[in-house]
């Protein structure tokens, strides 16, 4: 038999902006992190062969994207749209995601203040690429476009538009 985990607020293994709640060594069925979203911090568009991912905005507001673009996935994501009309969300505390494999999504952060999310991904194991990809940036140095390309390929992640930290405008 084996027990369940509890753990207290901030507890967890840290992992550049996330904090890893339970992960492959605990379920082979999924890995949930709590992250945090830096103003600006554009994940990029990306899709994933294999993998489901849940998101819920706990605090702040993320421009979320989860659908297929009705033309080529080129430029700004943000301004994307779907055949049917869907555009990118802008979800508050309380907003839901759920990306099925195969699916283009995104989150930005337009705000001024740091957001939260909870960020379920199955299967489980992300932890591992977040933790390669942290030593990787340790390195020293600018990273090597091509190894991170490499590393993406490795965990199923097709990059369509770039990762980025956009400067977000202070408001007043």
């Amino acid at each position: 038999m084996t027990d369940g985990l509890l753990l207290p607020q901030g507890a967890g293994r840290r992992l550049q902006t996330m904090t890893l709640k339970a992960g492959a060594e605990r379920s082979a069925i999924w890995s949930t992190f709590e992250a945090d979203v830096p103003p600006g911090f554009d994940v990029g568009a990306h899709w994933h062969g294999h993998a489901e991912e849940v998101f819920f905005v706990l605090d702040g507001e993320l421009d979320l994207l989860a659908f297929h673009p009705k033309s080529a996935p080129t430029g700004d994501w943000r301004g994307w749209e779907a055949d049917d009309g869907t555009a990118v969300f802008r979800g508050g505390p309380g907003s839901f995601m759920h990306v099925p494999a195969g699916c283009p999504h995104a989150f930005f952060n337009p705000g001024t203040e740091t957001a939260k999310m909870l960020f379920l991904v199955s299967p489980s194991g992300h932890e591992v690429y977040l933790q390669e990809l942290t030593d990787l940036l340790r390195s020293g140095g600018a990273p090597d476009p091509a190894e991170i390309a490499a590393l993406r390929e490795r965990h199923d992640i097709h990059q369509l538009t770039p990762l980025t930290n956009h400067p977000v405008p202070h408001q007043h």
